[in-house]
């Protein structure tokens, strides 16, 4: 039977939805509250290229897939980090070790301008890497229906991981869009990648969108 099913499927429209994961103003803005407080020198050798890939490449690439979406009438939704509390006490103990914490309603917890939200589309702030962890994401796509999801974001080796796996093993068949998703540094990115291409099927922003015509 294995023999007979594939990932290597090509979209269906009616059954599909695109997530954004985690481009939001905390992480892929300069002044955003990961980068806050860094020296320009630091924050240039740490950061300077993912931030320059972002602005000059991968958002236009996001756009393109958003606006693409959009037009097919498919459903666009968007995950961010997010406490349901100012404080972050809700947050997961990885959050917390690692010593940031987005509050409720805050502007870090923001899409990004470039790819804001449309009136009816839906946000599902999360407090942990697994958008399928910390919200009722599943809950929701079951009932819209969607048995394809294309995952756009950042970063790849994190959060972009985190979701690819689950949503694989909670049986949506997964497409990541691999000009549309980036992590700190070249290598990490094409590594991550490679690692996890056994859970989803992988393409270009234009092989995406090719589908939807």
């Amino acid at each position: 039977m294995s023999q007979s099913l594939s990932r290597e499927i090509p979209l269906v429209p009616r059954e599909s939805a695109l997530l954004f994961i985690d481009v939001q103003n905390f992480c892929a803005r300069r002044d955003g509250g990961e980068f806050k407080g860094l020296p320009e020198a630091e924050f240039q050798a740490k950061y300077g290229w993912f931030l320059r890939e972002m602005q000059h490449r991968v958002i236009p690439n996001m756009q393109r897939l958003q606006a693409a979406f959009r037009k097919a009438r498919i459903e666009v939704m968007y995950t961010t980090i997010e406490s349901l509390t100012k404080d972050g006490r809700d947050r997961s103990l990885d959050y917390k070790i690692t010593g940031f914490n987005v509050p409720k309603g805050s502007w870090d917890g923001k899409v990004i301008d470039e790819l804001a939200p449309g009136d009816d589309e839906i946000v599902f702030p999360k407090s942990s890497s697994s958008v399928f962890v910390s919200t009722h994401i599943d809950y929701v796509l079951r009932n819209l229906g969607v048995k394809q999801l294309v995952l756009s974001g950042i970063v790849t080796d994190q959060c972009v991981e985190s979701a690819v796996r689950d949503a694989c093993d909670l049986g949506y068949l997964v497409t990541q869009v691999t000009d549309a998703c980036l992590t700190y540094t070249q290598e990490r990115h094409d590594n991550s990648l490679r690692t996890i291409k056994g859970y989803c099927r992988q393409r270009t922003v234009d092989q995406v969108i090719a589908e939807l015509v």
